[in-house]
């Protein structure tokens, strides 16, 4: 199989860069990520931030699936165990990507929960990263912002 970039790989492309970020309340970070891209296909999202004083690494890989019509990927970090399966969809404007994604509850006693990561273009120097779980009044409600600046 050798498949070529379609239109929607185009947007991920945008991401292609070095970038500064910091994080604003409820969660408070401050970080570099390298963004690059495998074959114009996959891109790789390499993150070092600074969190809660401490250091942390994440890993991010993006993808359009043309079968499923939808975007896919993962995030690992080193703060958590768990490996994150995104799959969703640009919104009608063409700005903001949805990734869709399952996994452990951050409230005790809970088994799992559903969450979105909305990763949204303000311009091609500055997008916003936010982090979002469906709460039990099946409201979605916000415990991460972070701004990405481009640097390069």
């Amino acid at each position: 199989m050798n498949s070529k970039p379609q239109k929607e790989h185009q947007w991920l492309q945008k991401l292609v860069g070095e970038w500064i970020y910091e994080g604003q309340p409820p969660v408070s970070l401050t970080g570099m990520q390298s963004v690059r891209s495998l074959g114009g296909l996959w891109f790789l999202c390499e993150g070092h931030s600074e969190i809660h004083g401490g250091g942390t690494l994440t890993i991010m890989t993006l993808g359009y699936d043309p079968v499923k019509k939808r975007y896919i990927g993962t995030f690992i970090g080193s703060m958590m165990p768990h490996m994150w399966i995104y799959e969703g969809e640009l919104d009608s404007t063409g700005n903001k990507l949805t990734l869709n994604t399952e996994g452990p509850s951050f409230t005790a006693g809970a088994d799992g929960a559903k969450y979105k990561d909305v990763i949204e273009f303000i311009n091609d120097d500055h997008r916003v990263l936010s982090s979002n779980s469906l709460g039990d009044d099946g409201k979605w409600h916000n415990f991460m912002t972070a701004h990405y600046r481009r640097i390069k």
